[in-house]
């Protein structure tokens, strides 16, 4: 166990923006609840998952909507403080330990706005090893596990309690409820046993997240290149340098979905890219041929800053290397790719790893 301060949720911020690809909500946004509970009540402690008792309970704390919409409809501290008291109220049990849903994204620090008022632990894991948009897409689906008994609160002290039959439907209830409440809402959900966590969840990703914010900081520092340091820290790919030329996004159905077109530059100069975003970047088409697909991760850094630019703020004129990294390996099984590749999101291909792409 360790003690996670404001140092290291900085850096944990800067790394989960990056494993977001591209979505999960602003992590900056997180980061600044998360800040406050910290400064207010004292650092968080991390828990490795192995040293988590078989018979804790476990809950998710994250928040859901569009994250176009965050931008406006900020989140606030008391939802995150409140969720934890109405889960207990809800499921008639104490909640032990808190964990992130995603290790991408604001959902990734989230956790820690819950956990620093309530002095609960957080477990060092998550349940995509990045971000994804949909409640279902995540590991205890693969095994089985449900999204609920699951709560969600909003501004308004709107509460709705659920239980479904299936994963699909939580997801269907929730992102209604969450587009009615203006698409924001904090829930905690998927709960789960110590010993069910240690078979359904991804160890090690908060500080997987850590230490990669970490290396473009010290990239930063030493005025080396940032992006380089993340594709040799991440395994990665740099897929195109260019410049943002178009932007089509919208707000839709509980979701920021939409498009970005880049003019390539250097040794992409006088191609093209466009990438598709659903929340996350889902796939990356240069020159009109798909390079890479979800659920491997797409990102786009600031060229000279690998500062990581989520799908809801890229815009007009920001040069960009646009990089693709090799998702967690339990989503290119049969199953992972069911619940998570290109045909889930309505894209007549099947998935290919980036390593063969590119």
């Amino acid at each position: 166990m360790r003690m996670i301060d404001e140092a290291a949720l900085s850096d944990i911020t800067l790394g989960a923006t990056v494993l977001g690809s591209g979505g999960g909500g602003d992590p900056y946004l997180g980061w600044l609840l998360a800040r406050e509970a910290v400064r207010t009540h004292g650092p968080v402690p991390l828990v490795d998952l192995v040293d988590v008792p078989d018979d804790a309970y476990i809950v998710f704390v994250a928040g859901m909507g569009a994250p176009g919409a965050l931008l406006e409809k900020i989140p606030r501290a008391a939802e995150y403080e409140r969720i934890v008291a109405e889960m207990e109220s809800y499921t008639g049990r104490k909640i032990d330990f808190l964990c992130p849903a995603e290790a991408g994204g604001l959902n990734a620090v989230t956790p820690f706005a819950s956990a620093a008022p309530t002095g609960l632990p957080v477990v060092d894991a998550d349940a995509m090893g990045r971000a994804f948009p949909f409640l279902e897409m995540c590991t205890p689906t693969l095994h089985g596990g449900s999204t609920t008994p699951l709560v969600m609160i909003d501004e308004h002290h709107n509460t709705v309690c659920l239980s479904t039959q299936t994963n699909h439907w939580a997801e269907s209830f929730t992102r209604a409820a969450a587009v009615a409440s203006g698409a924001s809402a904090v829930m905690a959900l998927y709960p789960m046993t110590g010993s069910q966590a240690k078979q359904w969840l991804i160890p090690g990703t908060v500080t997987q997240a850590e230490q990669l914010g970490r290396t473009i900081r010290e990239a930063r520092d030493a005025h080396t290149s940032p992006v380089d340091a993340v594709l040799a820290d991440q395994n990665g790919t740099l897929l195109f340098t260019g410049k943002v030329v178009d932007v089509d996004r919208r707000t839709e159905r509980g979701w920021t979905s939409g498009t970005a077109t880049l003019s390539g530059m250097d040794t992409f100069e006088d191609h093209s890219m466009v990438v598709h975003f659903q929340n996350e970047n889902l796939a990356a088409v240069r020159d009109g041929e798909v390079i890479v697909t979800t659920p491997d991760l797409i990102m786009a850094l600031e060229l000279d800053t690998g500062e990581p630019i989520p799908a809801e703020e890229i815009r007009y004129g920001y040069r960009v290397a646009v990089i693709g990294m090799p998702c967690n390996p339990i989503w290119r099984t049969e199953n992972g790719l069911k619940l998570s590749g290109p045909r889930r999101f309505g894209y007549d291909m099947d998935f290919r790893p980036i390593e063969e792409l590119t």
